[in-house]
């Protein structure tokens, strides 16, 4: 039973549930970041070369049909995805950058707004309360 309390202990620690929202969210925004990639960047980059960059490839064995009229899949280096991916990546990895960039910035502040010290009358009578007190 120690070992089910402990569990419990640490999922519920604020960490552990953060983590779990950061992941959510991550996974939405990959989702959200794909769709602005393949239906808005990705057509633009197409235009380089008259085609949808999916059907970049480089092909090694052309689709045929042998002797016996069995047809032969082809055989290609399918790099358009590769660039498609890698693409996504960038801008997922900098929107990030972007975000840890906010937060480090937004604890700096709150580190900054700490309440300052009280003046030194105020410590010297707190300290005079707390002897009189004993």
């Amino acid at each position: 039973m120690g070992m089910l309390k402990e569990f419990k202990e640490f999922a519920m620690k604020g960490n552990l549930i953060d983590l779990a929202v950061g992941f959510v969210m991550g996974a939405a925004f990959t989702k959200v970041t794909g769709a602005f990639i393949n239906g808005v960047v990705m057509p633009f980059v197409g235009l380089l070369q008259g085609k949808d960059l999916t059907q970049w490839k480089f092909v090694l064995k052309a689709a045929s049909t042998d002797a016996s009229g069995k047809e032969v899949t082809e055989v290609a280096v399918k790099y358009g995805d590769f660039i498609s991916v890698t693409i996504e990546f960038i801008i997922v990895a900098f929107v990030m950058f972007l975000v840890v960039k906010a937060i480090n910035k937004m604890k700096k502040e709150e580190a900054a707004a700490a309440p300052p010290e009280p003046p030194v009358q105020e410590v010297l009578l707190t300290e005079i309360r707390d002897l009189l007190k004993k």
